[in-house]
């Protein structure tokens, strides 16, 4: 049961302990009244193996076990024992319309949890000893009905660690990049709602072979505004949008540095040891007891109009010594046992059904799948030849790019014809296109005279490059002994070549070797075209 989707994505941490095979049959419904419901239909018709019930559906059968990542007294109306967990990293937030004021935090206050002076849940799940007293405290009725369970989700995620490669991979992150995670909650005292354009300053100021930018947004901000829209900018210059169905879990795994709130996501990230750094702490809508609040003023603070790389680079250098892990520790208890105390939880509702006898199995998160934006089309430059190495750092042209710090390099796909005039480099990313690669050099040269290298892709790290005095060679990545070859894309390979023969006018690059640094260090070797060779 369900009455959000951020509920309902915590629910699917849970039910895999119940195993189908044992003869239980999965059932799914909406709990009505939450402002934040909208999409929550689709998705629960998206899930495998679960019949969805309309809500006079449920409450007009019995069942032998309800279970709910969030608690609403309305919930009394299901013919069944109901279970109820957090649906974050334990209970933190003040929110006055559900609890009805005070300072019990959402999920232990009287208004939610009791009917007519009695608990409405048969068993309210706890991640953490230290929640025991505040509900005590909160609502001292429901004390009995209390039971430290841990936190599936964080389990997961330790779980999930072994896929940090594979999770990297899909989101582009490898050959040297850093990722970082832009984490907000809802509300006007989250990260975004203070600092709305940090994403966008965040892609735009980092360079994009040494860092690549993810954003996790709560699903409250998606049910209720047009997340694509406003982050629209930032996606055109490289930002990875994570839906808010899933994904953040193997993001936050595939970090190395979150930038967030007070919402769960950036207390998770600092309790898997990622470099956290808080952009708001949103105490007006804490719990002053709770450990997010404590978290809130212990984090590394970031400021959002300052530099933003030496804050990331200072905040690595001191990771060590933040004190984080003993901060989070206080809502994560139980930690890697939360799949086996629910599941003997949960199967000691169900009459005639036998606890399995082997350890439940915790599954680790799929691989994220960031919304697509299309690749960077323009890029601005800065690069310089030191000790035989070209040394780059890119960043992404946006619509109101005023002035190159560098100089101009873009892929062919680039739309603002002003821009590619102004480029020294333009690039085909894409092997196999029309045009056969030298055709495509040539008409590239003559639309173009500014030009002084433009670049098709071969594939299998191959690339034809034009030179401005009409040179043709073509480049191979090469690498090391034991290493795979790290080949470079298009425009970073015509970009280093622009920057060398700027550096040494008239060099032939006949069999040479370009190496160049832009987060990770790749290796080319040129040849010239064989005598005789069609073209």
């Amino acid at each position: 049961m369900t009455r959000t989707l951020t509920s309902a994505t915590r629910v699917l941490d849970v039910l895999p302990v119940l195993r189908p095979r044992d003869g239980i049959e999965l059932y799914a419904t909406v709990n009505p009244g939450s402002a934040f419901a909208a999409g929550l239909a689709d998705f629960l018709d998206s899930l495998p193996g679960i019949t969805v019930l309309s809500w006079e559906q449920a409450v007009g059968r019995p069942f032998d076990l309800a279970v709910a990542c969030t608690v609403n007294r309305s919930m009394r109306r299901l013919r069944a024992p109901l279970v109820v967990l957090p649906h974050g990293a334990g209970y933190n937030r003040l929110v006055p319309l559900t609890t009805g004021g005070g300072r019990a935090p959402a999920g232990l206050s009287r208004r939610e949890l009791t009917w007519r002076g009695k608990p409405v849940p048969a068993v309210i799940g706890l991640s953490h000893e230290e929640q025991l007293e505040r509900l005590r405290l909160a609502c001292p009725e429901a004390l009995p009905r209390a039971r430290v369970v841990g936190d599936p989700c964080f389990d997961r995620l330790e779980r999930s660690l072994a896929e940090r490669d594979r999770y990297r991979a899909r989101l582009g992150v490898g050959g040297g990049r850093k990722l970082v995670v832009v984490s907000s909650t809802w509300n006007t005292h989250s990260a975004l709602g203070r600092f709305p354009d940090l994403p966008l300053r965040l892609v735009r100021e980092l360079p994009v072979d040494e860092y690549a930018v993810a954003v996790v947004l709560h699903p409250n901000i998606w049910a209720r505004h047009n997340p694509l829209g406003l982050l629209r900018e930032a996606e055109q210059a490289g930002l990875l949008v994570i839906p808010p169905q899933g994904g953040w879990q193997a993001a936050l795994v595939a970090a190395d540095w979150v930038i967030g709130d007070h919402g769960s996501v950036s207390f998770y990230g600092a309790a898997l040891d990622r470099t956290t750094l808080l952009a708001a702490t949103g105490e007006q809508e804490l719990d002053p007891d709770s450990p997010a609040y404590a978290f809130g003023r212990g984090a590394p603070a970031l400021d959002p109009g300052g530099p933003l790389e030496p804050q990331l680079l200072k905040a690595a250098e001191t990771h060590g010594s933040s004190g984080l892990a003993e901060l989070t520790a206080r809502s994560l208890g139980a930690r890697g046992q939360s799949a086996r105390i629910l599941r003997g939880l949960l199967y000691s509702f169900l009459d005639g059904v036998e606890e399995p006898a082997e350890e439940p199995w915790v599954e680790p998160y799929a691989p994220p799948q960031p919304v697509d934006a299309g690749p960077v089309t323009a890029y601005d430059v800065v690069g310089e030849l030191t000790g035989g190495e070209v040394r780059l750092r890119r960043h992404p042209v946006g619509p109101d790019h005023e002035e190159a710090l560098g100089f101009y390099a873009v892929t062919d796909a680039e739309s603002r014809l002003g821009r590619k005039h102004s480029a020294e480099v333009i690039a085909r990313t894409e092997p196999g296109g029309e045009l056969e690669p030298l055709a495509w050099l040539e008409q590239a040269a003559a639309r173009l005279p500014g030009l002084a290298v433009a670049v098709a892709a071969l594939g299998e790290g191959r690339h034809l490059v034009r030179l401005r005095s009409g040179t043709v060679l073509e480049a191979r990545a090469v690498a090391e002994w034991g290493a795979a070859p790290a080949a470079p894309d298009a425009v970073l390979l015509g970009s280093a070549v622009a920057v060398r023969l700027a550096a040494r006018p008239g060099e032939d690059l006949t069999s040479a070797d370009l190496v160049i640094r832009a987060g990770a260090v790749r290796r080319v070797r040129f040849t010239a075209r064989p005598a005789g060779a069609a073209g």
